[in-house]
């Protein structure tokens, strides 16, 4: 569809999450579960290159999880891109208007390793900003998460590092801290943001805290693994 901002002149942030928890209701309705969120440009180059000022952030259904090692069909998708990122499982409900990075660790059960393709189900490009991104849950197309889960408290979290590999060749690397110093900080800021609308995340959800690399494209034929060192590899393949 067309972008909401070329559509609906004026429309900002309220509006988006509007639209945003709209979309969720419908699907909840037609049998769609509510896994988790997600909190994205959370880098300074995601932002630059979006030209937004402040994260982007949306809602993670049961569907949008995709076994790892699965080969993904482009025709299920639109403009996919690649990024790396940690997961946050939570081991209890966590929101309000006040919580800091202590209230994540405790409430987080363990990390995971994690792949996102975000995808925007737009037909253009619109104006900069997250007006569009958060109509458009973040614009997430489907997750992929390791299966090696780690405690908060046995890695310093700032200092996990991820490579993605494309068709066995290096594509980028980087290390959690591009994500708002600290990706504990993501989450908190999530929490707080999605308080403003009335909503707060569950036990067991799964929060997505933002890409340490740049969002890379994909292509039909395309293999990649995405390498965290100690917390293990995801990989995974486009076909048509």
């Amino acid at each position: 569809m067309e972008p909401i901002t070329l559509t609906y002149e004026g429309a900002d942030i309220e509006d988006a999450y509007a639209i945003g928890q709209m979309v969720t209701d419908q699907k909840v309705a037609l049998g769609r579960v509510v896994k988790g969120h997600k909190v994205g440009l959370t880098s300074k180059a995601m932002r630059e290159r979006t030209g937004a000022t402040e994260p982007d952030y949306g809602t993670i259904f049961d569907n949008w999880f995709v076994d790892e090692g699965s080969q993904v069909s482009m025709s299920t998708l639109n403009t996919p891109l690649v990024e790396i990122e940690l997961s946050f499982v939570l081991g209890s409900d966590l929101g309000g208007p006040t919580v800091n990075a202590v209230d994540v660790i405790r409430a987080t059960e363990f990390i995971l390793p994690s792949v996102e393709v975000v995808d925007s189900r737009f037909s253009k490009r619109g104006l900069p900003g997250v007006v569009d991104s958060i109509s458009d849950a973040a614009s997430c197309g489907f997750i992929i998460v390791g299966g090696n889960p780690v405690a908060l408290g046995e890695v310093d979290i700032r200092h996990v590092g991820g490579a993605l590999y494309k068709n066995g060749v290096i594509e980028e690397s980087g290390t959690a801290a591009a994500v708002m110093g600290n990706p504990i900080n993501s989450v908190a800021w999530l929490a707080r943001k999605l308080h403003e609308f009335g909503v707060h995340m569950e036990a067991g959800h799964t929060v997505l805290s933002g890409s340490f690399i740049r969002a890379h494209p994909i292509q039909a034929g395309d293999t990649f693994v995405a390498d965290f060192g100690p917390l293990g590899q995801i990989s995974f393949g486009m076909i048509e």
